[in-house]
């Protein structure tokens, strides 16, 4: 069949257009030209921009495929890297891959695939889609430690109907690596790409600061009950049930337990406060049909967690889940909470503020 190849120019995207192409199908490249900072031209451990796409370029013209370059950078600005600093801004902890995923890949690329012709979107995920009896599903990829599932639960089902994700069944990266040199890639050894593609170096908090300067202004940590514990160089910095970097030497054991952004405050609890026992879950997206009753699931409360037993509930006033843990969880707001039946993905949104982030402006200073 004819199918689109999202190529980044790393070795996952690029061993998946070499396959597809090997087996038959008619595979066309597209890269997505997502940012650029300047040094990322050469940087190494981004995508989507500079040297990557001369990588997927040169995998493309070796494997004889045509490659199609998209410029989305005002679109991946918008509905991205904005929304990343936006959501530090209200003292939440994004996850910008699964916004990327959600609006410039999976609905742009599906949107050119359909206009071309192309009967399917490939990428390189390491996840894996099945015909059940209801249609696709998306399930976890056969390798634990690769596995893409959880940035992919706002797929919706019609775009995970038209997707494939030929890498779901490798057992491990060393077999993908062996695979792109068997296809003679020139990226078979190429660094895999870094979390925040588009944030150099890993210093998120200077691009949030430019963005959103309010989010890296200075103020107080504090505790519960409002007494002044030290100083803070801005909410962006942290996140919930974050211990260390908190330069509390007379009051060790405090973790971050909320931000409160419109007071520019920090406030800290014990780490055995930290847990909470149910967590708010925002913008779900099923890949089943909506239960109507509570349920049993597993539950993801952050990317590299083990899924654990929940009971989840709808909540008509939240217009959202309620996710009850058989054990108190640590929830960071902005974070995905993926609901799971074994292996199989059931939807999934992003977790809200549970515990209130306000304390008391009289309390005592330290």
């Amino acid at each position: 069949m004819r199918v689109m190849v999202a190529m980044s120019g790393g070795v996952d995207s690029s061993v998946v257009a070499g396959l597809l192409a090997e087996q038959g199908h008619e595979v066309i490249g597209a890269t997505l030209q997502l940012y650029d900072h300047g040094a990322a031209v050469q940087r190494k451990g981004a995508c989507c921009a500079g040297q990557d796409i001369h990588d997927a370029r040169d995998v493309a013209d070796r494997l004889g495929i045509p490659h199609y370059v998209l410029d989305r950078e005002s679109r991946f600005r918008d509905a991205v890297i904005a929304d990343f600093a936006d959501s530090y801004a209200r003292g939440e902890t994004p996850i910008p891959c699964v916004r990327c995923n959600q609006t410039v890949k999976f609905q742009d690329l599906v949107a050119l695939a359909r206009e071309l012709g192309c009967e399917a979107l490939a990428t390189g995920h390491y996840a894996r889609r099945a015909e059940g009896p209801g249609g696709p599903e998306l399930h976890r990829a056969a390798d634990p430690a690769r596995d893409q599932s959880y940035f992919l639960f706002a797929t919706t089902r019609e775009q995970l109907a038209f997707s494939r994700f030929p890498l779901g069944d490798m057992p491990d990266k060393a077999s993908v690596r062996r695979e792109a040199a068997r296809l003679g890639l020139a990226v078979a050894e190429k660094p895999d790409s870094q979390d925040i593609c588009f944030v150099p170096e890993g210093r998120y908090h200077e691009l949030v600061a430019k963005l959103r300067p309010e989010a890296a202004e200075a103020g107080e940590i504090v505790d519960e009950s409002g007494r002044v514990l030290g100083r803070h160089e801005g909410v962006a910095r942290y996140t919930v049930g974050q211990g260390r970097g908190l330069g509390l030497s007379r009051d060790p054991g405090m973790r971050v337990a909320a931000l409160d952004p419109a007071r520019r405050r920090v406030v800290v609890a014990p780490a055995r406060a930290i847990p909470v026992a149910e967590v708010p879950v925002a913008e779900v997206n099923w890949l089943i049909d909506p239960p109507e009753a509570a349920f049993r699931a597993e539950a993801k409360f952050r990317a590299r967690e083990v899924p654990q037993p929940v009971t989840a509930r709808w909540d008509p006033a939240l217009a959202g889940l309620i996710v009850t843990p058989d054990v108190p969880v640590i929830s960071a707001p902005g974070q995905g909470c993926v609901l799971y039946d074994g292996d199989r993905v059931l939807g999934g949104g992003f977790i809200r503020a549970g515990r209130a982030a306000t304390v008391d402006a009289e309390a005592p200073a330290a």
